[in-house]
């Protein structure tokens, strides 16, 4: 960023020279003294520097090999540093109170406006704010403590080693229980310390490539709603129950912390079926 390199391409493998270090392989679009000054920049900060000059290079007047820009017009839009991150979020492709006929709360007005008040919360955020704290509903409470309740009973026996590690975590250090819905505020703080991934709130659902980019600086887009009561144990939307009883847990466990990242580096530029493939 500093030597305003824009970055089209980013790949991390384990090294094949030595086990315990990593290969980063990045494709950039810069001017032949900016990517120079790149290049020096970087043996200061790396074991070796290896280029792979492009096929598209000409000469200048001396004859001498030099770069030209690459054309990134058909490169699709992705967020460079992580305050870009708020770009994402805004591209909603439902939002929470644009509820689906055949959806439980469709016909009670009360949820209805009370799922506004989440999408307003997630689109008034920014990057660097603290997430606004929710006081939540008797009701919303009592259906989340339905979802907790049952999931709980069914995690000694069908969720893996890493989520039952995690889980005792956040029960006691971000208020994982039956009569509490954590605050988003303090998973983040909580996930930051343990893998580095933090997570940000969302008025529904994003875009596939929306929600990888968000990987890729780990971020985790994450509802504040609860689904509604009348059939808490079914939700055809991912709500806050979803994501923090799914998958916070695991994004806790710095391994799986690492491979939700490179997914998501690896969909940052990709084309649509690419990413599609990414996705599923």
């Amino acid at each position: 960023q500093e030597k305003h390199v824009s970055m089209v391409h980013i790949e991390s493998r384990k090294s094949k020279r030595r086990n315990s270090e990593v290969e980063i392989f990045v494709d950039c679009d810069c001017s032949k003294k900016e990517f120079n000054e790149l290049i020096q920049l970087l043996k200061f900060q790396t074991n070796i520097v290896s280029l792979n000059p492009p096929e598209n290079i000409w000469t200048d007047e001396e004859g001498k090999a030099a770069f030209v820009s690459l054309d990134l017009d058909c490169v699709p839009w992705f967020p460079r540093k992580i305050s870009e991150l708020d770009k994402c979020s805004q591209r909603v492709l439902m939002y929470g109170s644009e509820l689906d006929a055949d959806h439980p709360g469709f016909k009670d007005n009360v949820y209805r406006q009370r799922r506004k008040y989440f999408v307003d919360v997630a689109m008034s955020y920014k990057y660097g704010q603290p997430i606004p704290r929710v006081e939540y509903t008797a009701e919303e409470i009592k259906t989340w403590g339905v979802v907790f309740r049952e999931l709980s009973k069914l995690y000694p026996t069908h969720a893996c080693r890493e989520y039952l590690k995690n889980f005792p975590l956040l029960t006691k250090y971000c208020g994982y229980r039956e009569d509490n819905v954590p605050q988003l505020e303090d998973v983040s703080i909580f996930l930051k310390e343990r893998s580095g991934f933090t997570v940000r709130p969302v008025a529904g659902y994003l875009s596939p490539r929306d929600f990888l980019a968000g990987l890729a600086y780990r971020v985790f887009h994450c509802t504040q709603y609860i689904r509604h009561g009348s059939d808490p144990l079914y939700t055809p939307e991912p709500d806050t129950c979803h994501e923090l009883l799914g998958h916070v847990p695991l994004l806790a466990d710095p391994k799986f912390a690492q491979f939700s990242q490179e997914i998501g580096l690896a969909s940052l530029g990709a084309s649509d079926e690419d990413v599609q493939k990414l996705a599923t």
